[in-house]
């Protein structure tokens, strides 16, 4: 897939929180973004609100309250108009709200394939390391090998050293060699 954004500033934004969502900002979603899809979407969300809820809460009670104490005579019972707006309501609620969970899948969708590719980066990071430590851990053996024969040596030579000062320490006592 080919990303809008240029290399350098996918670089750039390597450690940025969001970068693993970057290639996938220029998605559209499937009902688009235009001026109608975004309002109905907000439109949606609103239906549930606890806003809403109480609105509509007060604006029926205080309907039925005005009608049932006969203040007016618009909608007495058994309130057809008010069935009929919240049939109205029900219409058009409806096909919004699944236009909204349907938007929001799509989000879910792409927030999920960023959130995988994520973990598959970490998991090959770690992967990375595992093997750099190995091959590091590796080098500390091979060095602590080359150290124990250099010190193996370093013995080897001292004790020759040794056993030749003796012998000409012995050889000068014994007047063989002149000091």
């Amino acid at each position: 897939m080919n990303s809008p954004i240029p290399r350098d500033e996918q670089r750039k934004d390597k450690h940025h929180h969001l970068r693993f969502h970057l290639p996938y900002v220029h998605l559209s979603s499937v009902f688009g973004d235009d001026w109608f899809a975004l309002k109905a979407e907000r439109f949606a969300r609103f239906f549930g609100t606890p806003t809403f809820l109480v609105g509509q809460t007060i604006i029926v009670a205080a309907w039925i309250g005005i009608n049932v104490a006969g203040l007016t005579k618009f909608d007495v019972y058994p309130f057809i108009l008010l069935n009929l707006a919240f049939s109205l309501q029900a219409a058009y609620a409806a096909p919004l709200i699944l236009l909204a969970q349907t938007r929001q899948a799509d989000r879910d969708k792409v927030n999920s394939d960023a959130d995988a590719r994520h973990r598959e980066d970490i998991a090959s990071a770690n992967e990375e390391r595992q093997l750099q430590a190995a091959r590091q851990t590796d080098q500390l053996v091979a060095l602590l090998e080359q150290n124990t024969k250099l010190t193996e040596i370093t013995k080897q030579m001292s004790e020759r050293i040794e056993a030749l000062t003796r012998e000409v320490h012995t050889r000068i006592e014994q007047g063989n060699i002149k000091p």
